[in-house]
């Protein structure tokens, strides 16, 4: 058991906001973990429900719990003031609707002691309840769950936000290196995982499913909008302009559709021109769109030009993929996957 004078294993850090109806099945998940030290920061955002009260009589309960306030600053500013009185130089990220199975802490920390090289370690998830989960979160669920390896986390990692927030466990020195959170307009976890696949950190994924995602229609992801579609392309854009894209001044766009579309404006909006297109639509290849020529994937060449693949369907990802390595294409080098 953790006493107030040392320094438990591993922090836990659960920035809160009105949740009495879920926050005693998370922190119920956390009393039941096999690995005993360790201890939890939970922040409270600003609760006006029984957040408070339940969160109190908890830290009356386990010395490991402590608890702070924001005031209702918002989330970063949580995520900050608990990072940095986090104690240990492992943090395991929680939310407070969420639920941690049995052994999710004793894997990870285990796995971080036996590969020091790795910065940040998710494991698998599922969603859940069942019932509210629609094809898409499940696309994303095995999409997510199948990046296993730093390598694979790389190539997607501009794809879609490659894990899910409270289910990683990172050095905390690693993440302080690079900035802590920051609000910028879109997600700060996805922000964070970039900025910290810049520095160098390697990511890891355990293959058990350990985290269980609550799926509610009033869940961050679904009510912030820095978490849009369009959001999320800003932070891919951002990000890529200070690595992939610097100084680039043209690219090329494969894929044609609403996804690439939105790409051109964005890009254009940054001064970056759309030098041809690549689609499969035989109603689009040799016509002319935003001044650009829309090839077919056999007139695709490799000339210097950047490529971004945009296609958004992921059942055509693959496609895409195959036939940009085919014009000699090269993923992280010369051609990034977006969508």
């Amino acid at each position: 058991m953790t006493t107030a004078a040392s320094i438990p294993a591993v922090s836990i850090l659960m920035p809160v906001r009105n949740e009495e109806k879920h926050l005693p099945a998370a922190l119920a998940s956390l009393s039941a973990q096999t690995f005993r030290d360790w201890e939890l920061v939970a922040v409270d955002d600003g609760s006006t429900d029984r957040t408070a009260a339940i969160l109190a009589r908890a830290a009356a309960a386990d010395p490991r719990i402590r608890v702070l306030a924001t005031g209702g600053q918002g989330l970063v500013p949580a995520l900050n003031l608990g990072l940095a009185q986090c104690r240990s130089e492992l943090v395991a990220r929680m939310d407070g609707d969420d639920v941690a199975h049995p052994a999710r802490l004793e894997a990870q920390i285990n796995y971080l002691a036996a590969h020091p090289d790795v910065g940040l370690l998710a494991c698998c998830f599922r969603h859940f309840p069942l019932r509210r989960i629609g094809s898409g979160m499940m696309g994303y669920q095995q999409w997510q769950n199948s990046l296993l390896s730093h390598d694979a986390i790389l190539a997607d990692l501009f794809v879609e936000s490659p894990f899910v927030h409270p289910s990683v466990v990172f050095r905390k020195k690693e993440v302080q290196q690079v900035g802590g959170y920051r609000d910028m307009g879109w997600a700060e976890d996805y922000d964070l995982w970039l900025r910290l696949a810049a520095a160098g950190t390697r990511f890891s994924r355990l293959p058990e499913t350990l985290f269980f995602w609550r799926e509610r229609p009033e869940r961050t992801t679904r009510t912030n909008p820095a978490y849009a579609a369009q959001a999320m392309r800003l932070c891919k854009l951002h990000h890529l302009l200070q690595g992939f894209l610097k100084g680039e001044r043209s690219v090329i766009l494969a894929g044609a559709g609403l996804e690439g579309r939105a790409w051109y404006r964005i890009l254009h909006e940054v001064g970056v021109r759309v030098e041809a297109w690549v689609d499969v639509d035989p109603r689009k290849i040799g016509r002319q769109l935003h001044g650009a020529p829309v090839l077919s994937t056999g007139e695709l060449e490799r000339n210097g030009t950047k490529l971004l693949m945009t296609v958004g369907a992921r059942g055509a990802r693959a496609v895409v993929r195959q036939s940009t390595r085919q014009a000699g294409f090269v993923e992280g080098c010369d051609a990034v996957c977006v969508a």
